[in-house]
């Protein structure tokens, strides 16, 4: 990467041994194979095994579920070498961050033996399921239902743009138990594939992100135990809530790192690239223009490793988790097109890493609550 001007410090020695695994492993099993998988709309299960088997699925869980206990600092390692490399396809942070999370904080001891070994080793492939054709930010719009019968619910209803969605082995589904209680209706349930009534539609065709599987889902009178459920009953939008936040910073953390990743590649190509007899990056022009963009990402840099730190110390709050959320995503989006203009007419080919930068930035600012619901979080508190 580009050497920034303040050197980081949320790292230590260890963190940084990590990295350099984790780098190898992207290097070793993705690199040669991920615009393949784009071309196929999916990544092969092996990859997960073969992630489970490294220790890189479900890091933070602790060892008496399958995990090795680690903190959110290997989890933010994990997620920025992904974006460094540019490969969007493999949905382990998901999994591991967002999936496994749930079941650790809110499930029932046998919750968790059944499904967090399985998950650490890649046996088992999560999902989580809120989005629905008609509700998207709005996760108190959910129309999916889950009603009593006797020990059991049915589930009935559907779900779209679910990452994971063809591989999923288990999914958290949101659905209303009792409709007419809007958000304290809301319960969450731990639903199995392949269950009679639960199917998986297309694989849907995407702008960006194209090797990284993405969903439809069906219920219609899925039948699942009580013991399915996730946490108590109608308290599914107080846990997503809680989730929510670390589910921003994700997408701030791969933001941040996506920008870092495409200012080296637009320095490098700058450099090499001949017009009028010099390179690129000899002009004014284009010097000023990635020195806007260094700037720029050391600032989000600074302020988002801050907020990592809190993220470990349990302290980051819903409204900073939304401003990095934003921000950063909205950093993204800019970076990623201004990189490309200084690419020219070759910015604009496929085989171009920072063509499917573009085109994998444009979800940032609109999944995990768009920034415009950012916003409004921040807005409240003032």
């Amino acid at each position: 990467m580009i050497e920034l001007a303040i050197p980081r410090t949320i790292f230590d020695d260890e963190h940084n041994q990590f990295r350099e695994s984790v780098r190898r492993f992207y290097e070793r099993e993705v690199a040669p194979h991920h615009a393949k998988w784009e071309e196929d709309g999916i990544v092969p299960r092996a990859l997960w095994k073969k992630a489970g088997e490294a220790g890189f699925l479900c890091a933070t869980m602790p060892e008496e579920y399958g995990g090795v206990g680690a903190d959110r600092m290997y989890s933010t390692i994990l997620m920025e070498e992904q974006s460094y490399a540019g490969f969007t396809g493999p949905g382990f942070s998901l999994h591991s961050d967002i999936v496994a999370p749930y079941i650790l904080n809110y499930g029932t001891e046998e919750q968790k033996k059944k499904w967090l070994p399985k998950m650490a080793s890649g046996d088992v492939i999560g999902a989580i399921a809120m989005t629905e054709p008609g509700a998207g930010s709005d996760l108190q719009g959910v129309k999916t239902t889950a009603i009593r019968d006797g020990d059991d619910f049915i589930i009935n209803g559907q779900k779209t743009f679910i990452t994971n969605g063809q591989n999923a082995d288990l999914v958290i589904v949101v659905a209303k138990t009792d409709p007419a209680q809007g958000a304290k209706g809301i319960s969450l349930f731990l639903v199995e594939a392949g269950l009679p009534g639960f199917t998986k539609g297309r694989n849907l065709d995407k702008l960006g992100m194209r090797a990284q599987d993405t969903s439809e889902l069906f219920f219609a009178d899925v039948r699942v135990p009580a013991d399915a459920m996730l946490g108590g009953q109608g308290q599914g939008f107080y846990m997503l809530m809680q989730e929510l936040a670390w589910e921003r910073m994700q997408i701030a953390i791969m933001a941040v790192a996506a920008c870092e990743a495409m200012l080296k590649w637009t320095v490098d190509y700058t450099r090499e690239r001949k017009a009028f007899g010099k390179s690129i990056l000899d002009f004014q022009n284009t010097r000023f223009e990635l020195a806007e963009i260094k700037t720029e990402t050391q600032i989000a840099r600074v302020f988002l490793d801050k907020c990592v730190e809190l993220v470990a110390q349990n302290k980051l709050d819903v409204a900073t988790a939304a401003m990095a959320k934003y921000w950063c995503s909205d950093l993204q989006n800019k970076v990623a097109d201004r990189c490309l203009q200084l690419h020219g007419g070759y910015g604009f080919m496929w085989e171009y890493p920072i063509s499917r930068a573009y085109a994998d930035a444009r979800v940032q600012r609109i999944y995990g609550g768009t920034n415009e619901i950012m916003k409004e979080l921040i807005g409240r508190t003032l």
